[in-house]
């Protein structure tokens, strides 16, 4: 089944005719299968998180289409929008974005809160999840308590609890140290490996990408060029670090 599927996706801001406009995407076609671990790559302003905000919901393409799960995203209105972001998306941010007045428990239970899911649905679904992460002994413990490893298993524990079409994660281990950040990484993937979530990753992270299966290189709002998994991890880490040195450049980000 494909669950994201876009085509000739353009974004351009400042107006089409305008002399300082900036193309972030030039007709951009991607598609991801169910199950599918999927890692966005390219140099800063490259248009991947415009990519992430447009699949998310969050920003509108000029032209184009969008479609997950078979629906087209971009014609839904501002309250069928919000509702299917949360029923359909799970969002992976790199600053948690974890409610500091709720416990961690609490900030699991949101989307289906907000869902006004049964209580005892959701007691039921948030221990497995959160056994599942390995973070059901601080369940009680709010999120300055704990490490940025744990609230990101944590975040983690939020996006898939009410059973998304696709996970979109931005940049999740941007703001950890090397444990914490091979940590997140090893719960995403038994995520997808145990769970068969289908994800999509935006990382500039080598070592995170290799835990992805397939590895599409943006640039300039294009793609550039895609390689999928085909040894162990560490023939993908030097294969992305190849395709890196292919890509070059940094410029201000979008």
């Amino acid at each position: 089944m494909i669950v994201v599927d876009t085509k000739q996706l353009t974004k351009i801001y400042g107006g089409k005719n305008d002399s300082n406009s900036t193309h972030a995407l030039n007709g951009v076609d991607v598609k991801i299968e169910e199950g599918e671990f999927v890692g966005v790559m390219g140099p800063s302003g490259s248009g991947k998180s415009t990519l992430l905000n447009i699949l998310g919901g969050i920003d509108k393409p000029t032209s184009g289409n969008v479609k997950i799960m078979g629906k087209n995203i971009e014609t839904l209105s501002k309250d069928e929008l919000a509702i299917f972001r949360r029923k359909s998306l799970g969002f992976v941010f790199q600053d948690f974005n974890l409610m500091d007045s709720l416990t961690l428990k609490e900030n699991v239970m949101l989307p289906m809160i907000l869902d006004k899911i049964k209580p005892n649905v959701m007691e039921k679904k948030t221990k497995e999840i959160m056994k599942f992460f390995e973070i059901q002994d601080i369940a009680n413990k709010y999120p300055y308590n704990v490490s940025g490893g744990q609230q990101q298993r944590v975040a983690a524990s939020r996006a898939l609890v009410n059973d998304p079409a696709i996970v979109l994660a931005d940049e999740p281990t941007g703001n950890l140290d090397s444990k914490s950040s091979n940590n997140v990484m090893k719960c995403l993937s038994k995520m997808n490996e145990c769970m068969n979530s289908t994800i999509l990753m935006v990382t500039h992270d080598p070592f995170a990408a290799s835990f992805c299966k397939r590895i599409i290189f943006i640039k300039d709002g294009n793609i550039h060029m895609e390689i999928v998994k085909k040894g162990d991890r560490k023939q993908f880490f030097d294969e992305i670090l190849d395709c890196q040195a292919i890509m070059g450049g940094e410029r201000s980000d979008i």
